[in-house]
């Protein structure tokens, strides 16, 4: 008798176990908050005739924190190393073009660990002022991973010195 309600309660800790083994979405990515105090990489301007206008339409301000800085430098991005891109709208008043509302405010964040399932990069998408409107569905950053795998060390931008 004894022997029988060891192995059931061995086999109810066993079973009990399994139940928190299960695949995990990688973390969220925070919001990047001061991130227009970090070192500006460049600016781009997205206009009307380009074919990503209709989401991609307007200013693009590119931004790396110090330890992103490292990889300009080196061409590896650390652990630690946040890239934020920082989407404006952009309109016309009297034959000039200024920055409007932000759009939204893409982030990527190295961690080998955290974010494995997409080559060490974490990605999300914040929807305009929102520090906490996320747009990025698991197959959307996905397909973000596809491309930038394809970049050296997942990395667009260059630094404009």
């Amino acid at each position: 008798m004894r022997n029988t309600v060891c192995s059931g309660l061995a086999a109810l800790l066993l079973l009990g176990s399994f139940t928190f083994v299960s695949p995990t979405q990688d973390p969220e990515v925070p919001y990047p908050e001061g991130y227009r105090m970090w070192t500006h990489i460049k600016t781009g301007l997205i206009g009307p005739a380009n074919p990503g206008f209709r989401f991609n339409g307007g200013y693009h301000h590119i931004y790396a924190n110090a330890t992103a800085m490292q990889g300009y430098n080196t061409g590896y991005f650390p652990k630690g190393s946040v890239l934020v891109f920082d989407v404006l709208d952009a309109k016309e008043q009297n034959g000039n073009t200024t920055e409007a509302g932000r759009n939204h405010v893409d982030v990527m964040v190295r961690d080998s660990v955290k974010y494995a399932s997409t080559g060490g990069w974490g990605y999300e998408e914040f929807k305009g002022d929102s520090h906490t409107e996320r747009l990025l569905t698991t197959a959307v950053k996905g397909q973000c991973f596809n491309c930038h795998a394809q970049q050296s060390d997942h990395v667009f931008s260059e630094f404009r010195k």
